[in-house]
């Protein structure tokens, strides 16, 4: 079976004959490490030993991807945050938000080429020659909304959402702006999947009126520039904003394992197509194409979990209908290399393989 044609199908809408497992997002875990010699902090840095950790659970259990990076620092930091780069199994975080309002927050001409940015392209080009037409290559960006958190501080962001919401939409201008970028530099390089992750969309942190009216337009622009497939990841119980991620453009959503499937997949049914008319999206009736991915519990079944306990939630998922089987967040650092295989051997017994 061709890895990358499999999950290609799945996002385009194809019928395929076996449910793909991969990762949309964070897959270094240190046993990993350790067995390929790729470590954090230095694999957050070098491309060569990005590509290596970011392949590894390919190598080691099975996972039928490779995913970069590893952290959603790489747009802050190079648009002058101080980030700590962590350690053997803590991700990096923004130590100093730079920015104090909306409208200070400045793209510069040379964004490309400040900080990591370099680091995550170099290491796209080596897992494509590495593996060329056979592993689907996943690249994380950070999305709009959660940039702008990390630029002016989290809770900033939320204050400024219930406060000064007009605030919040300069400083998504300019943001959108800086993540257009990158995600067209990516692009250009030429992965297969390019994932947004927005976890300070989530609804536990802000209203799902102020998702759709502030935070989904960003996001439906952003999609348009985004060559390649596209999945978007909203961290916490989306069910309240799933219609609404599944109307935007993307051709999966990737849930965490506070959703129920089949409810997501009845609110996908409401969806409805749309298409862009004069720089719109309009709903034009019918089954939004959004394929549901997801979501095996990262914080309990492949952190803490016996590879019984993954084995049983695989097949429930499957029974319920999920498009791509994948790690409902990204990885804890300390999770087993076990449970990542029996993710793949749950899906393998399922079809009698």
């Amino acid at each position: 079976m061709n890895l990358k044609n499999n999950v290609i199908k799945v996002l385009s809408g194809e019928e395929t004959e076996i449910t793909p497992v991969i990762s949309v997002t964070q897959v270094a875990i240190v046993e990993a490490m350790e067995k390929t010699g790729a470590f954090w902090p230095e694999a957050h840095k070098d491309p060569e030993k990005m590509a290596t950790l970011g392949s590894s659970l390919y190598e080691l259990a099975g996972l039928e991807c490779a995913r970069i990076p590893f952290c959603l620092t790489v747009e802050a930091e190079a648009l002058g945050c101080k980030v700590d780069l962590g350690g053997l199994d803590k991700t990096p975080q923004i130590k100093e938000s730079q920015f104090k309002s909306g409208d200070e927050i400045d793209v510069p001409s040379d964004f490309l080429d400040k900080g990591r940015i370099h680091v995550v392209l170099d290491a796209i080009q080596i897992l494509k020659e590495k593996y060329g037409d056979n592993l689907p290559i996943v690249v994380g960006i950070t999305g709009p909304f959660t940039l702008t958190g990390h630029l002016l501080g989290v809770e900033n962001l939320v204050r400024y959402m219930k406060t000064r919401p007009e605030e919040v939409e300069i400083a998504l201008d300019n943001t959108l702006d800086a993540c257009m970028d990158y995600a067209e530099a990516i692009s250009n390089v030429g992965p297969d999947i390019i994932c947004v992750a927005e976890p300070t969309a989530a609804p536990e942190l802000i209203d799902p009126l102020q998702f759709k009216s502030i935070v989904k337009p960003v996001l439906e622009d952003l999609a348009n520039v985004i060559k390649t497939k596209k999945v978007l990841h909203i961290c916490g119980s989306t069910q309240p904003i799933i219609r609404d991620m599944a109307s935007i453009g993307y051709n999966g959503i990737s849930i965490e394992e506070k959703v129920d499937i089949k409810k997501a997949k009845e609110e996908l049914g409401k969806a409805g197509k749309v298409m862009r008319v004069g720089g719109k999206t309009m709903s034009m009736g019918g089954e939004t194409t959004s394929k549901i991915i997801g979501n095996i519990s990262t914080t309990q079944t492949l952190f803490r979990g016996s590879q019984e306990e993954v084995k049983n939630e695989v097949k429930n998922i499957l029974e319920a209908g999920i498009d791509i089987i994948a790690p409902s967040c990204g990885l804890a650092p300390q999770s087993p290399i076990a449970n990542i295989k029996a993710m793949v051997e749950a899906r393998n017994e399922y079809y009698g393989i």
